[in-house]
């Protein structure tokens, strides 16, 4: 989504703090977020999509001045709410209405360790070919649009090369609007000097790229 939310980052933030990159959490309350975060997937599954979309409706202050995983848990107590699995009440009162009397049973922390060390696989059958090969020189468009995108604004209307192919996937901008459209899949290369005028090496930056947001060169 273009503003504040951009998957990219926005300039003008200061220099990125990773002084705990050993470490993914900056305590226990960010590791229980985000176990949250899973177990709700797993009892109601929804597209990771939908949670991205949802977490960039954010409002920007709230957004940019909140942790990181706090956001995460904001987010899913608010498709928690849409899905019917918790009320506002019990999330501001800080309580549950009573003992579960449904026939979902607690995850245990095993059960969401197991979710988290699975790796998911999004591929898709589809009978169109790839718009594109391996080699060829393409160029990403230029606009964005208000929902949800995985086309970070800095890497738009830039020229890049296909570097790799990886089948038919579920377009995110569709997806998080609960539409299903399925696309090619590609890993795009682009040179870092293209992307960012400050650059003097010749490091280069790969990008995960649907087929509607490419066009040939």
């Amino acid at each position: 989504m273009d503003g504040v939310h951009d998957l990219g980052g926005k300039q003008g933030f200061g220099r990125i703090d990773r002084d705990h990159e050993d470490d993914p959490y900056h305590g226990d309350h960010d590791a229980r977020a985000y176990g949250l975060s899973v177990s709700l997937r797993a009892e109601r599954p929804y597209p990771i999509d939908w949670f991205r979309h949802v977490r960039e409706l954010i409002d920007p202050i709230d957004y940019l001045t909140r942790p990181y995983f706090d956001s995460w848990l904001q987010t899913s107590l608010a498709l928690a709410i849409d899905r019917g699995v918790l009320e506002l009440a019990e999330v501001t009162g800080h309580k549950a209405p009573g003992p579960n009397t449904g026939d979902a049973k607690p995850l245990t922390p095993e059960d969401v360790r197991k979710i988290v060390v699975t790796p998911p696989n999004f591929e898709r059958p589809t009978d169109v070919a790839p718009g594109f090969s391996v080699g060829g020189t393409v160029i990403t468009a230029a606009q964005g649009h208000s929902g949800h995108t995985r086309l970070p604004a800095y890497a738009r209307n830039t020229k890049g090369v296909i570097h790799a192919h990886h089948g038919a996937h579920p377009l995110p901008d569709a997806e998080a609007r609960g539409e299903d459209v399925i696309e090619h899949l590609y890993t795009v290369e682009f040179r870092a000097a293209d992307l960012f005028p400050e650059v003097t090496n010749s490091d280069v930056i790969y990008l995960d790229l649907w087929e509607s947001y490419l066009a040939a060169a």
